[in-house]
């Protein structure tokens, strides 16, 4: 009797499912295929069929014992939960054996952001008198004005910008594509940029791709990562700078302008508004310390409330 495809068979099904069916981005693949390698190694020569609750408990009870935190633990878990459930669809097993299994809670967090008068001193840093220079103050005016997610901004092309009109094409999660609109100054910046500086970086070379390096190649996330510390350094910004701080002060600084929730989904790419709303709980938190801070018959300490985290 022939037996049932090994484990690495079944996982490369599933990885394809998620790219050909589900359109999942590179890196969530990637993220996927890492956590079930590891599960795999766990499962050593068990029989997936076999799996049950209490095996997955105690795979979980070997991540934590392993040093990893709530959150990682959680996502690994929501990749199991898909992968079974792709089993089980596929009918590859008789039964979900994730369905009871439940994550650790997760206290959540309230998004980083800088204040305005840092942002100022970022965006500022880049020197204008050379090319690279004028390209980082580009990305990064890009980045603060459009609250991209980095490898959506390393990825744009030339063709993505549409100055007449103001707006960015940007292909984000899960293929799906948006227009986002694009400020005064970023789109100065990138003029600057597009005229003086790339063809200089360029030398004759041609890419598509809308920031390049001074070998004539797209931009790396290392390498805006690296350029993106160096920058905060020089403003005075030496702690938990990252692209994504970038883009929660992008939305915090829209909803403390007025902005709705819906026009910021659309903007941002969430496919849940409730992964919008958590930038509410940043503002009602910033005027609730505004509040305490201010009024003499404020209560100066809540208990459970969280300050809101600028930079």
């Amino acid at each position: 009797m022939k037996g049932k495809p090994p484990f690495d068979q079944k996982l490369r099904s599933y990885l394809h499912f998620c790219r050909a069916e589900k359109g999942l981005a590179v890196n969530t693949i990637q993220s996927y295929r890492l956590d079930l390698t590891r599960f795999g190694a766990f499962l050593a020569d068990s029989d997936l069929a076999s799996v049950h609750l209490d095996f997955l408990r105690a795979y979980v009870d070997h991540l934590r014992a392993s040093g990893l935190a709530n959150r990682s633990i959680a996502r690994q878990i929501t990749t199991l939960k898909g992968f079974f459930g792709y089993l089980t669809e596929e009918r590859e097993i008789p039964a979900d054996p994730t369905e009871l299994l439940a994550a650790p809670k997760i206290e959540s967090a309230l998004p980083k952001y800088l204040d305005a008068p840092r942002v100022e001193r970022l965006l500022a840093s880049p020197s204008e008198q050379s090319p690279t220079g004028l390209r980082d103050r580009a990305m990064l005016d890009l980045l603060y004005a459009t609250g991209l997610r980095v490898g959506e901004l390393i990825n744009l092309r030339m063709g993505d910008l549409d100055d007449a009109e103001g707006t960015v094409r940007v292909l984000g999660k899960g293929n799906r594509q948006r227009l986002v609109p694009v400020g005064r100054d970023a789109l100065k910046s990138i003029e600057n940029y597009c005229g003086q500086s790339r063809p200089q970086l360029m030398k004759g070379r041609v890419s598509p791709y809308l920031f390049v390096t001074a070998r004539g190649t797209r931009m790396t996330r290392q390498g805006f990562w690296k350029l993106l510390r160096a920058h905060g350094k020089e403003a005075g910004i030496f702690k938990n700078l990252s692209p994504h701080v970038l883009r929660h002060t992008f939305a915090t600084h829209l909803l403390e302008g007025g902005a709705d929730l819906r026009s910021l989904q659309a903007m941002l790419g969430h496919a849940d508004i409730g992964t919008t709303q958590l930038y509410t709980h940043v503002v009602r938190s910033r005027l609730r310390q505004t509040v305490d801070r201010h009024h003499p018959r404020a209560s100066r300490k809540r208990k459970g409330e969280q300050n809101p985290k600028s930079l």
